[in-house]
């Protein structure tokens, strides 16, 4: 390998040989799905899944209308088994990114906003925070935070208590523990 400088200009220009054949360089590099600039920024990885994810959502929505199309339940399927994925891919790697910049943020908000009206099927006037109480999503912002952090307990090690969802589907209804209780009350017994 042969490194080789030339002037042009005010700027100096780096050649990388190999094979005596120049590399080509370029600005971003994508590595395990992760979009990296040459000083391992991830803001074009959050642009990226942003438009990807908005084409997504305007390519779904043409099945998804007011009166027809789509429901409810449908959608919102959809979005926690689709795009959710496709926005949290990586979250550990660049969650403190979404800390610094305040654009990132913004850029995974108004995806997820685009998506909650369609399940909603609100008026774009809708605020945020409200979409997400009526159709019931995580925002982006916690959800990214809580994939990051099972990925470094997990990564750790380290025994904690993780806090799982529980589908209220799952729960036991009261009428499915009966309580018998005998003559003298002196004895109870749980089926």
């Amino acid at each position: 390998m042969v490194v080789t400088r030339r002037k042009r200009r005010e700027n100096t220009e780096v050649s990388i040989y190999l094979n005596n054949e120049p590399l080509e360089q370029v600005n971003n590099i994508k590595y395990l799905g992760i979009i990296l600039d040459s000083k391992l920024n991830v803001r074009e990885h959050i642009i990226h899944t942003s438009r990807k994810c908005s084409t997504l959502i305007h390519t779904l929505a043409k099945s998804a209308k007011l009166n027809w199309g789509l429901n409810h339940e449908a959608l919102s399927t959809v979005y926690k088994v689709a795009i959710m994925p496709l926005k949290l891919y990586g979250a550990p790697v660049w969650i403190r990114a979404m800390e610094k910049k305040n654009y990132n943020r913004i850029l995974y908000s108004r995806v997820q906003r685009l998506m909650n009206i369609k399940i909603a099927k609100a008026y774009r006037t809708t605020s945020n925070d409200t979409l997400c109480i009526l159709t019931g999503n995580t925002p982006i912002e916690i959800k990214a935070e809580e994939t990051a952090n099972i990925y470094r307990i997990t990564r750790d090690r380290q025994n904690h208590q993780l806090e799982h969802e529980t589908e209220p589907k799952n729960w036991n209804h009261p009428a499915d523990s009966v309580r018998i209780s005998d003559q003298n009350k002196a004895k109870e017994h749980t089926i």
